[in-house]
């Protein structure tokens, strides 16, 4: 029996996986790998290896959980190294925690690579830094989609009082009701807000503004996207580094 690596593949960019989880990668017999991977990274597998496709879109897995558990165990009780390539984090809203425990269960030796997550590479990329001393001491990640029930509103109290920053991970089909749980629960509606669209790669796309006015300024941004809230965003029209990189490149290019 040989090791099943749970890899975090970071946020999208080819060059924010780690050193670790690229030697994963290159070891691997088997790899088991998500929608939003770079796949440019799969280039690195051995030429034997098996590439095994597990996207899950919102509204379609390719593979449930539970199939995607049962691989990783029998690939590794077949003496194969696996590797399961996982966007962002592993442990951040990556099931990666389902997978370990299964993986533990059947008494079969893992290890966790950590990898960048979007909660944090997206707003770094759009110039938010997620705390900063003069605006935010506190950061949370949260699910745009957790089913919570008749505890739904306690939950949104809880996190308006407690947290300055918000990363809200999955809630672009669900900004409207984000943003009215957030006004309800205490939150200022000029509190400012952004939303980062594929962030970290060529696509990336930032939209800002407030509680009150980002569901209609945000119109036509899609998944995967990051949601932001919080005074921190006020630092995007400073920080801007990563646009402001892609348009010096179009002009050398055009130039």
């Amino acid at each position: 029996m040989k090791k099943v690596f749970l890899v975090g593949a970071g946020p999208g960019e080819l060059d924010l996986i780690t050193v670790k989880g690229l030697k994963a990668i290159q070891q691997s017999d088997v790899i088991l790998y998500d929608r939003l991977i770079n796949e440019q990274l799969l280039e690195e597998a051995p030429d034997y290896a098996e590439l095994i496709y597990c996207g899950k879109s919102p509204d379609n897995h390719s593979l449930t959980q539970e199939s995607i558990n049962g691989l990783l165990c029998k690939f590794a009780l077949q003496g194969k190294t696996v590797t399961r390539l996982k966007g962002g984090d592993p442990f951040i809203f990556g099931r990666g925690g389902e997978e370990a425990r299964e993986l533990a269960k059947r008494r079969i030796p893992f290890e966790i690579v950590p990898g960048v997550t979007s909660g944090v590479a997206a707003p770094a990329y759009a110039g938010i830094p997620v705390t900063h001393r003069d605006y935010s001491s506190s950061v949370a990640f949260i699910s745009g989609v957790s089913k919570l029930g008749p505890e739904e509103e306690s939950y949104w109290k809880h996190v308006v009082k407690c947290m300055d920053t918000l990363c809200i991970y999955m809630g672009v089909n669900k900004l409207p009701k984000i943003c009215d749980m957030l006004i309800r629960n205490g939150c200022n509606s000029k509190t400012p807000v952004a939303l980062v669209q594929a962030g970290t790669t060529d696509e990336q796309l930032t939209v800002t503004g407030t509680l009150e006015d980002i569901i209609q300024k945000a119109k036509g941004i899609k998944n995967p996207a990051m949601i932001i809230v919080g005074e921190v965003v006020k630092l995007r029209d400073q920080l801007q580094w990563f646009e402001q990189l892609q348009r010096d490149e179009t002009k050398t290019v055009v130039g």
